[in-house]
């Protein structure tokens, strides 16, 4: 483990999460989700949470869905231009390169579930799939850190569909569980993606409708 980074408070709550908190309402007053599970997210301690991946506004409906506060991890394109960079910060959103693998991202995603906060992430790592294709295989990294760290995982899955006001979408968090000792990763692996796929509803159209 690498030491730890001192230009970042990982326990300080991000300032993008104190100003724009309140207006998670408004997002679940225009999708209405259905959130189920959500007892299932520990109020304390460190966790990584992680599910499939369908529309951009996937991460929002993740974080509205518990009071804690969610450091997601994001493409490294979207922190390119200084306002965007300052914004995603601001939120605690962890920078990754997803052509590779990228070793900065793990180790400041591990600090943070070392300081016991949640590392939110969507395996899939792309929204992008070919037609017919619900759920694509899952980069490791989800278990990797969860084994790194000791920290519990819980799945969750997103079904529906982002058009206003029709209440059709939901998003589902599974018990959590721990990576055992010892364990093969790339069958934790794909254990992780066989409890989001058991939830998935088979979908007609293109994501988000």
């Amino acid at each position: 483990m690498s030491k730890k980074n001192k230009k970042v408070d990982k326990s300080k709550y991000p300032l993008i999460y104190r100003v724009f908190r309140p207006l998670y309402f408004v997002f679940t007053g225009i999708f209405r989700p259905r959130i189920i599970g959500k007892e299932n997210i520990p109020k304390k301690g460190r966790v990584v949470i992680a599910g499939n991946h369908m529309f951009v506004l996937d991460p929002i409906l993740v974080a509205i869905s518990t009071w804690r506060c969610v450091h997601f991890l994001g493409k490294y394109e979207i922190f390119k231009y200084k306002f965007t960079n300052w914004l995603f910060t601001s939120a605690g959103v962890i920078p990754v390169h997803r052509q590779r693998k990228d070793h900065n991202a793990l180790v400041s995603a591990e600090e943070y579930l070392e300081a016991d906060q949640a590392v939110a992430l969507f395996p899939e790592t792309t929204i992008i799939k070919p037609e017919g294709v619900q759920l694509l295989p899952f980069k490791i990294g989800a278990v990797k850190m969860a084994y790194d760290t000791k920290a519990p995982i819980v799945p969750f899955t997103i079904n529906g569909s982002y058009i206003p006001f029709n209440g059709r979408l939901e998003i589902i968090f599974h018990e959590p569980y721990y990576i055992p000792d010892g364990a093969d990763l790339a069958v934790e692996n794909d254990k992780l993606r066989e409890r989001v796929q058991s939830k998935l509803t088979p979908h007609k159209g293109k994501y988000p409708f």
